[in-house]
């Protein structure tokens, strides 16, 4: 599959313009059984052809929506930096977190410090 952002939007303009030929087959299968003599020959070439290109469809958005799974997991893919952004967000609010918690840690410190020197200095 395509691996950049523009590539992968002309592989879905490709699969949308398969799915209009796609409908077009079935319509002239359809079309060609509404006649009165209808051809069975042209019938089932273009329900083969239908076929055919429903089964490219399907493999074509199948490989969209795997890589949009991967993408949207965090799973590391080649030319997605999701997950590796993902990581460093969450890497900086533990940091975050951490240096929130230490500063409480110290301001506790810096209150135990002078009650302690409050009353060294009183029961003296």
């Amino acid at each position: 599959m395509s691996s950049g952002p523009i590539d992968r939007l002309a592989a879905l303009d490709n699969v949308e313009k398969e799915i209009a030929s796609c409908i077009q087959s079935a319509g002239q299968a359809l079309m060609e059984l509404s006649k009165d003599k209808s051809s069975m020959k042209q019938v089932e070439m273009h329900t083969t052809q239908f076929l055919k290109t429903l089964s490219h469809v399907e493999g074509e958005l199948s490989k969209h929506i795997n890589y949009l799974t991967q993408v949207s997991t965090g799973q590391p893919h080649e030319g997605s930096a999701y997950g590796s952004s993902k990581m460093y967000k969450m890497a900086k609010l533990r940091m975050d977190h951490t240096r929130t918690r230490l500063q409480e840690l110290e301001n506790l410190k810096s209150r135990q410090n002078r009650n302690d020197q409050s009353s060294n200095s009183s029961g003296n």
